[in-house]
């Protein structure tokens, strides 16, 4: 057996996948990710924690090599980068029992060639010994798929949360520095675990009684100063936004861009701190990154076919997906000969049901009337963020 130790007899075993650019065709990795395994060894009974992406089954393969006998195989979450290599496991232990929330036998059944008779489901709190070594159960639904669960090891005080706490990182690193850690652990909350905030909220209760001396997600390195992560999604989640204002933007002749400009520089002067997207060229992780913050978004769109320019619906769509705690929103941007951009973007927020603020849509180029409206609408910003709780 080829893991890395955590603390006696626990040790890492999944992979790291340093060149994975791209999560769920969607997520960019700049950093690269990690498929977090665990295995516990007992006095009398072993127990693997989650497996790793089919793609990097060889590695999980051979950091269990020379294992002769494995007993649970505990799957916390039914997605294939935790889940996809269970058949393999399987294959190399016949004899092991699969272990899963109720919610997981079903979906595991559903979307693994495993039978549901060889899952064996688990409740709330339930408790299994491995001789020396104890395994408590944590249901911990919507972090972020239903059937989430995660197991605390009591003797060692070691919370496994699946994908909660993680971070797309890929490193050679087993712990984690904090200070390098935190960018890619925000944006790792903003792009899974922010559209959740409230569950998350809920979850961070529910675990906060455990004595931790460690928190091993299921991907990115282990936190050894669990309060750091702890603490942080306490603030993402749960804090009041901070005097921001994102604002994603596209235009195709400039005059958005100009209105764009002028605004930016209008709410900076009345010090509200602000962060444009060119959505040509924007990272959405970065923009939902920034969303975590942000009290109010304002995007600019140009007109395309009388309707917001694809990019910025497309911004829309995400804001709406991700429901980040922000207050206000508002639309500028520019149009031809007719538009329903305002409208139509204003239609794709009903999941998080922001104050709309009175848009600033102007025909052809901005004139002076319209930039005296963008001046206006930077001070109702200001005004707004002034009478709101804010971090």
């Amino acid at each position: 057996m080829n893991g890395r130790m955590i603390v006696p007899n626990v040790f890492s075993v999944g992979a790291v996948d340093w060149n994975r650019r791209l999560f769920d065709a969607l997520i960019p990795l700049p950093d690269g990710t990690s498929y977090n395994s665990y295995l516990i060894q007992g006095s009398e009974k072993t127990a693997l924690i989650d497996t790793v992406d089919p793609a990097k089954w060889k590695i999980l393969q051979a950091h269990l090599e020379g294992l002769e006998r494995l007993d649970y195989l505990i799957a916390h979450h039914g997605e294939q980068d935790h889940s996809g290599s269970i058949p393999r496991v399987l294959e190399k232990f016949p004899a092991a029992q699969v272990i899963a929330s109720p919610k997981g036998q079903e979906i595991l059944a559903e979307h693994l060639d495993i039978r549901a008779d060889r899952i064996r489901p688990v409740q709330d709190g339930e408790e299994i010994s491995l001789g020396d070594k104890t395994l408590r159960f944590l249901h911990i639904p919507w972090v972020h798929w239903p059937e989430t669960m995660g197991t605390y090891l009591l003797e060692d005080q070691i919370l496994f949360p699946c994908d909660l706490f993680g971070s797309h990182f890929a490193t050679s690193e087993l712990f984690a520095e904090p200070g390098r850690v935190h960018y890619p652990a925000k944006r790792y909350y903003a792009e899974i675990m922010m559209p959740f905030r409230l569950q998350v909220l809920k979850n961070l209760e529910k675990i906060q009684p455990l004595p931790l001396r460690y928190i091993a997600p299921s991907h990115g390195p282990i936190w050894d100063q669990p309060s750091f992560i702890q603490d942080a999604y306490r603030r993402w989640a749960g804090a009041p936004p901070k005097n921001l204002v994102v604002l994603p933007w596209v235009s195709m002749h400039g005059s958005t861009e100009a209105m764009v400009d002028f605004l930016t520089q209008a709410l900076i002067q009345r010090g509200v701190q602000v962060e444009p997207f060119d959505l040509t060229v924007a990272d959405l992780g970065a923009l939902a990154m920034s969303l975590v913050d942000a009290a109010t978004v304002v995007v600019g769109t140009c007109t395309v076919l009388g309707g917001p320019h694809p990019l910025a619906a497309n911004a829309a769509f995400l804001l709406n997906a991700l429901r980040p705690k922000l207050k206000f929103v508002s639309v500028i941007g520019s149009f031809g000969w007719a538009s329903k951009a305002v409208e139509n973007l204003a239609a794709m927020l009903t999941a998080i049901k922001p104050e709309i603020l009175s848009p600033v849509y102007v025909k052809g180029l901005p004139r002076p009337a319209d930039y005296q409206k963008l001046e206006e609408l930077a001070e109702t910003i200001a005004g707004k963020h002034s009478q709101i709780e804010l971090t």
